[in-house]
């Protein structure tokens, strides 16, 4: 009899891994999604940028699979504390990755309409060092979700008012570009709707960060700042 416990523990243990990989694997092309979009905006290779728009469904794909296999492992094993909580995190966070990859997508498709009606002067605008912030967001969490690691996720959650604080720049030099020029009118809107694509990003990379605080602690860090979240971690 307790053979049988033991063995259908590690199917179960098995089991739980293997979401845990497929959020990794999934986290994988979303960034690599994201990292081409902006590469793209830059070079203006529409090559690139077109590949990002029709992979989009392999992370819509995905996210679907890992769902259903969240749903047979919560009718099937009916699991229990900390298994349940890393269950939820798993579906929370691959919701989370698929907005990342919509918002590559969108990136990628308005990069591709603006080499279509630059006007001169408008790219001057930074997105560079933001969307580099956003990628190392995304790069922390995930790994704080592969090694379960506190001090990783925290950094992330911190960095998230660093991506806003660059949005808030960003929008007041386009307004600033569009007042001075109506003929920018165009392009800077779609500046600035990259830029809040990024911006998002970001966001969704605090949120899985914040997941993993609750499948390791069990705590709810949502709309907590991150010294808060630091506080709470603390006196758990």
């Amino acid at each position: 009899m307790n053979d049988h416990h033991d063995h259908t523990s590690k199917n179960f243990d098995l089991e739980l891994e293997n979401l845990r990989t497929r959020v990794l694997q999934m986290g994988g092309m979303a960034e690599e999604q994201f990292r081409k979009a902006i590469e793209g905006l830059y070079s203006g290779d529409h090559a690139l940028l077109e590949s990002v728009i029709r992979d989009d469904n392999l992370i819509n794909q995905m996210e679907t699979e890992t769902e259903t296999s969240c749903y047979q492992i919560i009718a099937k094993r009916q699991p229990t504390a900390v298994d349940l909580r890393m269950v939820v995190s798993v579906l929370k966070a691959i919701s989370d990755l698929e907005r990342v990859g919509d918002k590559a997508r969108k990136i990628a498709r308005l990069s591709i309409s603006l080499t279509n009606h630059t006007a001169t002067g408008t790219l001057n605008i930074e997105l560079n060092h933001m969307a580099e912030t956003a990628l190392n967001m995304l790069r922390l969490s995930l790994d704080g979700f592969a090694r379960l690691d506190l001090s990783l996720v925290t950094k992330a959650i911190h960095l998230d008012s660093h991506v806003n604080a660059e949005y808030e720049s960003v929008a007041r030099q386009l307004v600033t570009y569009m007042m001075e020029d109506p003929h920018t009118i165009t392009s800077a809107l779609d500046i600035l709707s990259i830029a809040k694509a990024i911006e998002r990003i970001g966001d969704h990379a605090s949120s899985i960060a914040e997941y993993v605080v609750f499948m390791v602690k069990g705590l709810n860090v949502r709309h907590a700042t991150a010294d808060e979240v630091e506080a709470k971690i603390a006196n758990s």
